[in-house]
C-alpha cells in the first residue's frame, strides 16, 4: 500500500482545495430575516348620503354619544383627543332646520324621504401616520384636507360637523410594534346643495321677465351635486364610446383624485391615490375594516409563502454541502489501521478514494479558472452599477418631478416634443427649398 501514499495526498489536497471555494453555511432558519416591500400608503374618501332620520345613527357615532360602540377598537378614554375643525351646536337635524330657515339652503320639491345630509370620511393606512410623528402629524395632515371638504362642500356654512377621531385602536399594527397605535381619520359631515336658478313663469305680469332668472338658490340636492360627469379630453371635447355615446365617469373617483391631488399640493408627497375601481367608499364602516382585515391575512399569507421560498432555496444550497460532509466523514474513517501505522483498505474503498483522488488533482487547474471568471464577471457587475448610479443622477430630478406633477411634466415634455418636430419639419422644407433652387434651370 505504500504506492498509494502519493495518490493519498492528492485527495486531502482536493478536499482543502474544495473546502476553500465553499461559501459559508448560511445561519440558522430562525435568526435568518427576510425583508418585504412595505404596503404603499394610500389615501381614500368615502361619500354616503342619509335621509334626516338616518343622520341620528352617524351621529352618535362621531360624536361619541353612544354608550357602546359596534367597532370593539373604539377606546372611550381617548375620546378627549379627538380633534373639531368645526363642532355642531345641537343636533345634526337641528343645525340642519336652522339652515332652512334661515333661507342658507332651499329644500324645494323635495321628498320627504330625500338625502338631505352626506358624510366624507377622508382617511390614510394607519402605519403613514404612525412613520410621520403619529398624532401631531394627522392633526395638521386633516387640518389641510378640511379646507378641501370645505371646498367641495361649496362653503364652511353648509358643513355640519367635522371631527378627527384619534380614538380607535389599530389592533395589529399595535400588536406589530409592541405599542397602541390608533387610527387616524376625518369625518365631514354636510348639507349637498347646488345652485339652482328660478326663472319668472308665464304666470308673471311683465310679460318680458318671462324665462329670466328671477333668483338663485341653494338647493339641497344629492342626487345633482354627485351625478356623473362627461368625460373629456385635454381640449375639454367629450369622450364617446363605440356608439357615440359619451363616457361617464364616476363622480366619487373624481373625488378620489381632487383629495389625492390637493394634498400632495399641500406638500403630502409620500403616498399614493387610493387603487381606481375600489369600492371602499361605497362600504359601511364595519363592512370596510372588514376588507381591511381579509386584505391584511391574504398579506400575511403572501408573506408566509414568500419565507417558505426562502427555506426551499436555503435547503436546495444545504443538499449538496450534506453530501460533501458526508464524503469528507467517509475519508475519515476508511480503512483499518494496522500495527506500524498502516492503513488497510478493500478494493471498493481503494477505487473509490482513487476516484476522489483524480478529481482532487483535476480541480487545481478548474477552481483558479472558475476563480478568474468569477472576477471578471464581479468586474462587470461593478462597471454596471456604475453606469446605472451616473444615469439615475443624471435622471433622478425628472422622475421626482414626473411624481410630483406628472401631468405638468406630460404637458411639458408634449410641447418640446411639439417644437422639435416643428424645427425638423421646417429644416426639411428649407432644404427642400434649397434643391428646388438649385434644380431649377438657368434662364
Amino acid at each position: 500500500m505504500t504506492a498509494f501514499g502519493a495518490e493519498h495526498e492528492s485527495v486531502i489536497v482536493g478536499q482543502i482545495l474544495f473546502q476553500s471555494i465553499l461559501p459559508a453555511l448560511p445561519a440558522a432558519r430562525s435568526e435568518r430575516k427576510v425583508k418585504f416591500m412595505p404596503k404603499p400608503d394610500r389615501t381614500v374618501v368615502r361619500n354616503k348620503p342619509y335621509t334626516k332620520k338616518a343622520i341620528g345613527i352617524r351621529e352618535r357615532h362621531n360624536e361619541r354619544k353612544n354608550e357602546s360602540y359596534s367597532n370593539p377598537d373604539v377606546i372611550p378614554e381617548r375620546s378627549g383627543n379627538n380633534v373639531y375643525f368645526k363642532k355642531c351646536e345641537g343636533t345634526y337635524a337641528q343645525a340642519f332646520d336652522r339652515l332652512v330657515q334661515d333661507k342658507v339652503v332651499s329644500t324645494r320639491g323635495l321628498r320627504q324621504d330625500a338625502n338631505v345630509f352626506d358624510e366624507m370620511v377622508f382617511d390614510v393606512n394607519t402605519a403613514y401616520f404612525e412613520r410621520h410623528g403619529g398624532y401631531a402629524y394627522a392633526v395638521r395632515f386633516y387640518r389641510e384636507a378640511y379646507k378641501l371638504a370645505a371646498e367641495i362642500a361649496g362653503g364652511e356654512q353648509y358643513i355640519i360637523s367635522a371631527v378627527m377621531h384619534a380614538d380607535e385602536r389599530n389592533r395589529s399594527l399595535s400588536a406589530e410594534y409592541g405599542y397602541d397605535v390608533y387610527h387616524y381619520h376625518l369625518h365631514v359631515v354636510y348639507i349637498p346643495v347646488v345652485e339652482k336658478e328660478i326663472r319668472w313663469t308665464k304666470r308673471c305680469r311683465d310679460k318680458a321677465l318671462i324665462g329670466k332668472v328671477k333668483e338663485v338658490v341653494h338647493q339641497v340636492s344629492h342626487s345633482k351635486k354627485w351625478g356623473s360627469r362627461k368625460m373629456t379630453d385635454e381640449r375639454g371635447n367629450t369622450i364617446r364610446d363605440g356608439k357615440g355615446k359619451p363616457r361617464l365617469v364616476h363622480p366619487y373617483s373624481l373625488l378620489q383624485d381632487r383629495f389625492y391631488e390637493h394634498m400632495r399640493d399641500a406638500g403630502y408627497t409620500d403616498f399614493e391615490r387610493g387603487v381606481r375601481g375600489s369600492t371602499a367608499e361605497h362600504l359601511s364602516v364595519l363592512d370596510y375594516r372588514l376588507r381591511q382585515e381579509q386584505e391584511k391575512v391574504r398579506e400575511m399569507e403572501r408573506k408566509a409563502r414568500m419565507r417558505q421560498q426562502e427555506l426551499d432555496r436555503i435547503e436546495q444550497v444545504l443538499e449538496p454541502k450534506r453530501e460533501v460532509y458526508k464524503t469528507f466523514y467517509e475519508l475519515e474513517h476508511t480503512g483499518k489501521k494496522k500495527i506500524f501505522g498502516k492503513v488497510e483498505l478493500t478494493g471498493e474503498e481503494f477505487e473509490g478514494m482513487l476516484t476522489l483522488a483524480k478529481e482532487g488533482i483535476v480541480s487545481r487547474s478548474t477552481i483558479p479558472e472558475l476563480k478568474r471568471e468569477l472576477a471578471e464577471k464581479e468586474w462587470k457587475l461593478r462597471d454596471l452599477r456604475g453606469d446605472f448610479d451616473r444615469l439615475w443622477e443624471s435622471t433622478r430630478d425628472f422622475f421626482r418631478a414626473v411624481k410630483i406633477a406628472p401631468k405638468r411634466v406630460k404637458e411639458l415634455l408634449e410641447d418640446i416634443f411639439a417644437k422639435d418636430r416643428a424645427e425638423r419639419e421646417r429644416e426639411r422644407q428649407m432644404r427642400r427649398e434649397s434643391r428646388s433652387r438649385n434644380n431649377a434651370p438657368i434662364r
